[in-house]
């Protein structure tokens, strides 16, 4: 019921405190009867296989409760208690030199450990330990004015040492589960060689007459070779045990020599177990090391063979002569075939456009080595060819000494070709669409170099693609059109996209462009470059201005027709305003217009407004507006005129210069104009002003035509419906 109640860090540490206080007494007890050094100190080691399963803030327990074990030991035997607190830290501190320095190196045994770096490890802190020990209990036992200081300081050293290697070791094998562990079957044969060991070892000890302790080398042996680091950690202990009982007993070969001394027996048997220590022990980690590689190397084996059994590539071993040692049972499920036929070389599988090819691989692998990596075409059984893609490797022949094989893995990559195939099928298309569409597409870098042009380039600038490829912006465009780009690149590579146009000079001409700057992003969003669509529309410029004109121009006369007068009238009456000047607005009306279409026919109606057109362009000054606004009626716009004097003036000599005679095919016709003028300021729409001069040109015609009327609105020294009226009549 205790067993079941009781947590499992209790029963730890009852065993510390059992075993620790059990090995300290049985030293002890032995010295003591013997009136002897201590010959062997196991206690410490004896708790180094619980100590490196943890760091030391979690294993302070046991090392207290090892110290009261120790401590009640001494007790019963009766040693004083003073110095027997004061070697209990001794003691752990050798335990802790030990154990530290083997966790730190090896945070985790198990059967992947290198035993030779361990028991370096092991031996080399142990020897530290044992030596702060030993020096720190010579101190406490007053040791150092001993006649035979340095024998004691040997013997201490000795029993700690070679009881830290032997109780190390063998705590060690017993917390390490792939170390202590039997193959089935042969726990009678350990048992067996246990008992043939500690039979001959007692034989060996318990014989006073006659030196044989060489004798326990041949099963110690035994036990090294037949259960390698178990048999060895369980073979010393025996031995070490039976020598210490033995050397206590006053019995076994150590005796053989006259007058030899408790203490002197006490050192022999210290080397005596020390040497058979360090004979088995690099035996034993040598063979435990030459285990572990065998069974990395068999499961290594293992794991390949079922990789390559289980595996759908196709793996294969190839002779120099072809022949296949080795064929996965994959080939099956690939290609179709048994293994059993694809032992023997089939090149014939071999798509026949590829066999040349892979001839050749081949023999290039043999004849440098290394490794291939080759796609070609395989046949499968039923008689459709697969897309393989095969690595090989030469490697050594491990049946034929200077012999190189062939390792080869094959994988079904059809689809993948194919998938290619179509891509670079689709690459193709692609170029050939983005080669003839009549614009320019390229892509520009991080670095500001163009890395992929169309072939259009060659229309636009006569230059190839080679020629532009890996070159920056600036270089391709000049200093001049960079500086005009420099800024919708550094947007566009800011992740905006832009569609703006631009002027260049090309082959002497200047040229027009509409380009469009997109972003190229990566999987993350990231910009990494800019796509750049650039199309030439210098015609379409062309044409814009040319509908514009048309649109702007009356087609009779040469002049500007009614919707471009209405859209320049009032920016203009805007711009006086501002500047604080007057506007003069002229409407000129050709007199029985309508009776010279009846007369002379509509040809020659059209030849006199032309005429009369013409006139007004040579009459009219630079900033002015002449337009044909209806069908015989023209207007003059300018806001050059400084004041109503000025205004009359030059009313009078338009009305004066526009009378003429057209010649309409031998007939003369005479020509004359009505005009009605206003002077404005501070108007800003055309309408009122339009008005205005309408109902001046009404009071010409209203005169009699063949006149002109001025009016004045808006300025000082006119007046509404006031104005200065001359008739001036040709002679």
């Amino acid at each position: 019921m205790l067993a079941r109640r009781a947590p499992y860090q209790l029963w730890l540490l009852l065993a510390a405190f059992a075993l620790y206080g059990g090995l300290s007494f049985y030293a002890l007890a032995l010295a003591r009867a013997n009136q002897s050094p201590v010959a062997l100190w196991l206690a410490n080691g004896a708790l180094i296989g619980w100590l490196v399963q943890k760091p030391l803030v979690r294993t302070w327990p046991l090392l207290i409760t090892a110290f009261l074990g120790s401590l009640v030991a001494r007790s019963c035997l009766g040693d004083p208690l003073l110095p027997a607190l004061l070697i209990g830290p001794c003691n752990a501190l050798e335990t802790v030199i030990v154990s530290e320095a083997i966790r730190r190196r090896f945070p985790q045994l198990s059967s992947r450990t290198r035993f030779m770096n361990l028991a370096r490890v092991g031996v080399v802190s142990a020897f530290i330990g044992s030596t702060l020990c030993a020096l720190s209990m010579m101190s406490i036992l007053h040791l150092w004015s001993h006649p035979d200081v340095l024998v004691s300081l040997n013997t201490l050293f000795r029993a700690h040492f070679v009881g830290m290697v032997i109780a190390g070791s063998t705590s060690l094998v017993m917390v390490t589960p792939s170390l202590r562990r039997i193959e089935p079957g042969r726990t009678w044969i350990l048992v067996r060689d246990l008992l043939l060991m500690t039979a001959i070892t007692v034989g060996v000890f318990g014989e006073s007459r006659v030196p044989m302790a060489f004798l326990i080398y041949p099963p110690l042996l035994l036990l090294v070779f037949r259960h390698r680091f178990l048999g060895m950690v369980i073979g010393m202990a025996i031995l070490a045990l039976v020598i210490s009982l033995a050397t206590t007993l006053n019995i076994g070969p150590f005796n053989l020599w006259p007058g030899v001394t408790p203490a002197f027996r006490v050192v022999m048997a210290q080397v005596f177990i020390g040497v058979s220590c360090f004979v088995a022990l690099p035996i034993a980690l040598a063979l435990s090391d030459q285990d572990r590689l065998r069974n990395r190397i068999h499961e290594s084996e293992l794991r390949y063979r079922m990789l390559a059994d289980h595996s759908g590539d196709l793996v294969m071993r190839i002779r120099a002569n072809g022949d296949r040692m080795y064929v996965s049972p994959s080939v099956k499920e690939l290609l179709g075939w048994e293994v059993e036929d694809f032992q023997r070389p089939r090149p014939d599988l071999i798509h026949p456009d590829d066999r040349e090819r892979i001839t050749a691989e081949v023999m290039k692998l043999r004849a440098l080595g290394g490794t291939t990596t080759v796609t070609y075409r395989l046949q499968h059984k039923d008689g459709h060819y697969l897309w393989i893609e095969a690595f090989a490797r030469l490697v050594p022949s491990p049946e034929n000494a200077g012999s190189m094989d062939i390792i080869y893995t094959g994988r079904n990559v059809t689809e993948r070709v194919r998938i290619e195939q179509a891509l670079v099928e689709s690459q193709a298309q692609l170029r050939t669409i983005t080669d003839n569409m009549p614009a320019v597409i390229a892509r520009i870098d991080l670095s500001w170099h163009y890395t992929y042009v169309n072939r259009f380039v060659e229309q636009v600038s006569g230059r190839t693609p080679a020629q532009i490829i890996g070159k920056s912006v600036c270089q391709v465009h000049g200093n001049a059109v960079y500086d005009r780009l420099k800024h919708y690149l550094e947007r566009a590579f800011a992740g905006e996209s832009l569609l703006f146009e631009y002027e260049a000079m090309h082959c002497d001409k200047l040229s027009h462009f509409q380009a469009h700057y997109v972003p190229d992003r990566d999987a993350e969003g990231k910009v990494r470059g800019v796509y750049e669509l650039t199309t030439e529309i210098t015609h379409i410029k062309n044409v814009e201005r040319e509908l514009l004109r048309l649109a702007h121009q009356d087609s009779l006369t040469g002049l500007a027709n009614r919707r471009y007068f209405n859209e320049r009238i009032t920016g203009i009456l805007q711009q006086a305003r501002q500047r604080d000047v007057p506007v003069l607005l002229a409407l000129v009306d050709i007199d029985n217009f309508k009776t010279i279409n009846d007369t002379y026919g509509h040809a020659t109606g059209d030849i006199v407004l032309a005429e009369v057109g013409c006139c007004l362009q040579r009459l009219v000054r630079e900033g002015e507006v002449v337009a044909r606004i209806g069908g015989d009626e023209f207007v003059v716009l300018s806001d050059n005129i400084g004041n109503s004097k000025q205004a009359m003036a030059f009313t009078q000599s338009l009305w004066e210069r526009l009378h003429m005679t057209v010649d309409a095919g031998g007939a003369q016709v005479s020509v004359k104009m009505s005009v009605g003028a206003v002077l404005c300021k501070d108007e800003i729409t055309g309408d009122p002003v339009m008005k205005m001069a309408d109902e001046a040109l009404y009071m010409a015609k209203d005169a009699g035509r063949d006149t002109y009327r001025f009016v004045v609105h808006g300025m000082e020294g006119g007046h509404d419906n006031n104005s200065q009226e001359r008739k001036i009549r040709r002679a």
